[in-house]
């Protein structure tokens, strides 16, 4: 085989995939379920009033490791 077959056989089998890719992208859209309402009895109320501030005594900063120790 030539290199030009061998490209001819590349825009071949990329022109399939990309029709099949559209076929299945349009098949997709049309099977889409609609999105269900939320479930009321899993929403939970966040108050607007700030954390007690005990709840985060003794705590690491998240990613940032412990106060009192340095990185590697």
């Amino acid at each position: 085989m030539s290199l030009n077959d061998d490209l001819t056989a590349v825009r071949r089998n990329l022109d399939e995939l990309t029709r099949k890719v559209e076929r299945l992208e349009q098949q997709a859209a049309r099977q889409k379920p609609a999105p269900a309402a939320p479930d009321p009895s899993r929403m939970v109320t966040v108050p607007d009033t700030p954390y007690d501030s005990a709840l985060w005594t003794d705590s690491d900063d998240e990613g940032l490791g412990a106060r009192d120790r340095r990185a590697p």
